[in-house]
């Protein structure tokens, strides 16, 4: 900024105007090193980030792999139905018991987490009772066959 125009040069809001505009440059200085600051810590957390994808992304990879490989030995002791059932079976019921103990966990919390349980649990009650009598008829249906 500058001091010349429409100013009163040597008047009362001239040093007024100055601590005003250097003030605004001090301001404008430190957002800037603010900015460069966060950029340069982002950049490593960005990359963590990044990496910790990744990772997830390889454990659920070895889930499958692992899902798979139980199957696998269970179609040698059962028949390939029945295998496939029991281990759906499984799965449903280590679901169905960590959801309870997590919804049990966030009431306990209380406050937001208490109301949040609760909305989870009403929504996962009403696809249960969707759910369950397609689910049923399915699997009589491919019993029949």
């Amino acid at each position: 900024m500058s001091d010349t125009g429409g100013g009163r040069a040597g008047g009362r809001g001239a040093p007024a105007e100055r601590l005003a505009a250097d003030v605004t440059e001090v301001v404008r200085e430190e957002v800037r090193a603010v900015r460069a600051q966060l950029a340069d810590a982002a950049r490593p957390a960005g990359v963590g980030f990044l990496l910790l994808a990744a990772a997830g992304g390889c454990v659920v990879l070895g889930i499958g792999a692992a899902s798979t490989t139980t199957l696998r030995m269970l179609e040698a002791l059962l028949p390939r139905r029945l295998a496939a059932a029991g281990l759906t079976a499984g799965y449903l019921a280590a679901a169905a018991f960590l959801g309870s103990l997590g919804l049990q966990r966030l009431r306990a919390a209380g406050g937001s987490s208490a109301r949040l349980a609760d909305q989870v649990g009403n929504a996962v009650s009403s696809t249960a009772g969707r759910v369950m009598p397609a689910g049923t008829a399915a699997v009589r249906e491919g019993w029949e066959r």
